[in-house]
């Protein structure tokens, strides 16, 4: 009765720990939206009480198209996990090689292991059969 109620407790506690994932906010890191991200807050629209008019935000930049700071050093961040990520690639590729490079000298020793015991074992069979014609014939001459 215990195990079945453990069981459910972490069943649940699985099924509750995944779905915080479907629940979570969008992620500013995506390489999908950085044209749309918006960084800082916008600059609110004034209205004056005396004339009733709606001004323009104010820009503080001199270009019409500015990129937000962190978009290229957020760029240049995963270039440079990009090219981590293909080292240690061709690291682990270095390393696949020298195992099946020593593991293949690892089965021709074990194999040669296994004929030479192979071999010992037929010598060894031989020297039994050899003792024993020698105590047959000991036998007969008495």
């Amino acid at each position: 009765m215990t195990k079945t109620f453990k069981n459910l407790a972490l069943t649940l506690g699985v099924v509750l720990a995944c779905s915080m994932a479907a629940y979570a906010d969008g992620n500013a890191f995506t390489p999908l939206n950085f044209d749309d991200t918006v960084y800082g807050n916008p600059a609110p629209v004034r209205t004056s009480s005396t004339t009733n008019t709606i001004q323009a935000p104010v820009s503080t930049s001199t270009s019409s198209v500015e990129e937000p700071a962190g978009n290229t050093k957020m760029q240049n961040a995963i270039i440079q996990l990009d090219n981590a990520q293909v080292d240690v690639r061709n690291e682990l590729l270095n390393y696949k090689s020298k195992y099946s490079d020593v593991d293949a000298q690892y089965k021709a020793v074990k194999a040669e292991r296994k004929a030479l015991d192979k071999q010992i074992k037929t010598i060894e069979k031989r020297l039994k059969k050899i003792d024993k014609q020698k105590e047959n014939i000991r036998k007969n001459m008495m």
